[in-house]
């Protein structure tokens, strides 16, 4: 089975038909994994075995391994072994934590701003002054930006655009530090929905870290830049403008990147529903060129159709490694698994120390 269902070619034309506006954005498309528990984080959650996928479910789910369960040692401190085809030195299980921020991933309570807002109505503002800081705004609206350098930090969106911040091809050097992106569910223009909480629409790195990201349908989107620190959750399901279920990812990358993409100790969320267009926790998809050089490491990620989209045939250069995959939406993570369209061969790919939230390792289903 394919990852997801393909998208209606109208939504392609909108697109490619907002995007030559000036002041209006792009529809929405499709696109998250758990991060791993620090050595000296208190403890991660047990929770039941990953179910195997339904007869309809796709297929190169990731497997956890059989292996035992977390014992305590003579320490004090939990261990395991690495099951059959398990990491050999994979961390440990801890027992009963109850959230991602008890085992040291973000959460509310370490994203998002530090200092009182002012509020600021801006409706959809264009950037346009390079090196501009946006400090200690509350910011109803979303910001387009067409400048170099631009840094938005101890802030907070709501917006109701297509996106929360864009940048636009041909600018570089956006930082986007401890925020708050969020939006008016309903209010968007893709049918009510609202798209991209950060997306970057060229080909230079962009900064999100520390920052609280909710609502949006694919929340983060790039297919290069440095996402660190965040909290991705409470993704809004919506119908979009082609009358289909729109597809959701707490990071989405479309491929075809031209510099790396990093994903690291990042806590991401995709509760929605199989039913309402659930795609991925992380979503790496060759839609628009082959995906290369990705880091994913140490996040807590779950959700999603599979919590974890590896990149397809071609992708190289992917490092998968010290993930934590959580059960609290599904048994096996993801709906129908951990992880699909892993590219075994790909050169400099690499998976390593990933583990669903009780300890037990995982490993790729070899690709078909």
């Amino acid at each position: 089975m394919s990852r997801r269902i393909s998208r209606n070619s109208f939504a392609g034309l909108l697109l490619a038909t907002l995007l030559a506006l000036p002041g209006v954005a792009c529809s929405g498309s499709d696109r998250s994994a758990p991060a791993a528990c620090p050595d000296d984080a208190p403890s991660c959650p047990a929770s039941g075995s990953p179910a195997p996928p339904s007869a309809g479910a796709p297929t190169a789910s990731g497997q956890a391994t059989g292996g035992p369960a977390a014992s305590a040692s003579p320490s004090g401190k939990p261990s395991a072994t690495a099951g059959a085809g398990g990491a050999s030195g994979t961390p440990a299980a801890k027992a009963a934590c109850a959230s991602p921020g008890a085992c040291g991933f973000p959460d509310a309570g370490t994203t998002g701003p530090r200092i009182p807002l002012t509020p600021h109505k801006t409706g959809n503002m264009s950037v346009r002054t390079d090196g501009q800081v946006i400090q200690g705004w509350d910011i109803t609206g979303s910001l387009d930006i067409y400048a170099n350098d631009v840094t938005v930090i101890d802030s907070k969106i709501t917006s109701d655009n297509w996106w929360g911040i864009n940048l636009r091809p041909g600018f570089s050097g956006l930082r986007v530090l401890h925020s708050t992106i969020t939006a008016v569910s309903g209010k968007g223009p893709d049918n009510g929905g609202v798209d991209y909480a950060v997306s970057n629409m060229g080909g230079s790195s962009v900064e999100v870290g520390w920052c609280d990201v909710s609502v949006f349908g694919d929340a983060l989107s790039m297919g290069q830049g440095n996402i660190h620190d965040n909290y991705v959750h409470d993704i809004v399901p919506f119908i979009n403008l082609s009358g289909e279920w729109q597809h959701t990812n707490a990071v989405i990358s479309g491929g075809g990147n031209t510099g790396n993409l990093v994903i690291r100790h990042n806590t991401l969320l995709n509760p929605t529903g199989l039913g309402q267009g659930a795609s991925g926790g992380i979503g790496l998809f060759a839609d628009t060129g082959v995906v290369r050089n990705v880091t994913v490491d140490n996040n807590w990620v779950a959700g999603g159709a599979y919590a974890l989209y590896g990149g397809s045939t071609g992708a190289t250069g992917i490092k998968v490694t010290d993930n934590v995959f959580s059960t609290e939406f599904h048994p096996a993570s993801g709906g129908y698994g951990v992880v699909a369209h892993w590219n075994h061969g790909g050169a400099e790919n690499v998976w390593r120390g990933n583990r669903m939230s009780d300890g037990r390792p995982i490993q790729p289903e070899p690709t078909p």
